[in-house]
């Protein structure tokens, strides 16, 4: 099966949702561009933004990108050039977002190049495993530690199922002109149930249709904003 993109989308980025303490965010591009170009960055920040606000339910998703600090002068040439076709978008675009920030819920759509995005998704994934070995680890080396970790077993379920990937099932290519999700490589049955209901959820919120026809807003827009040639 091969698969297009969308009309007005070069390339297509994986869109991978993660938690933070109140509520999730969306990471993209999370692995699909590592030779990303400004205008890739662009389309993904309008993907995100359409699939942050029809399927995740945000009224007005904030957009910030990451870089090396929050100033607009800071970042690689890529994220500079970027930063500026961002800023007069009609993106809810916040600016610069550093790495430390990410779980502070300080935006809804996350945007970088494939190389950054799959680093950050894997590196919360090794975290998660670890903090919860080390916890697991400690709480079992005294009987005190054993009943406190009995009285606190809801909570720490709780946390454990917001890491899950098997909750979120899997991670949407968004830009192809079809329904894609990247599933992980040791999916289990309930990771694939889940990523059925990304799919279908995806289809019923008609995202492909408001992903083109932002693009295509956007591109009509800035046509009509460049001076005439002589």
């Amino acid at each position: 099966i091969k698969l297009r993109t969308l009309p007005g989308i070069d390339r297509p980025g994986i869109a991978a949702v993660l938690p933070t303490e109140t509520n999730v965010f969306v990471l993209i591009d999370a692995g699909a561009n590592i030779d990303a170009r400004p205008e890739h960055l662009l389309q993904y920040a309008f993907m995100g933004s359409v699939y942050s606000r029809h399927v995740l339910h945000y009224k007005n998703p904030t957009v910030g990108l990451v870089s090396l600090g929050d100033e607009d002068v800071k970042g690689t040439e890529l994220t500079k050039e970027v930063f500026k076709m961002l800023k007069p978008s009609s993106l809810n675009f916040v600016g610069n977002i550093e790495g430390r920030h990410l779980f502070e819920d300080p935006v809804e759509v996350v945007v970088c190049d494939g190389f950054v995005g799959n680093v950050i998704l894997k590196t919360c994934e090794s975290i998660a495993v670890a903090m919860f070995q080390w916890l697991k680890h400690e709480l079992m080396r005294t009987k005190m530690r054993k009943v406190g970790a009995f009285l606190a077993k809801n909570a720490i379920g709780t946390i454990k199922d917001k890491t899950n990937y098997e909750e979120y099932g899997g991670s949407p290519l968004l830009g192809v002109n079809g329904i894609c999700i990247i599933a992980h490589g040791a999916s289990t049955p309930l990771a694939i149930k889940n990523a059925l209901r990304v799919a279908a959820e995806s289809i019923e919120q008609q995202v492909n249709p408001h992903i083109v026809e932002e693009i295509r807003r956007y591109y009509e827009t800035t046509a009509s904003l460049e001076p005439a040639l002589p």
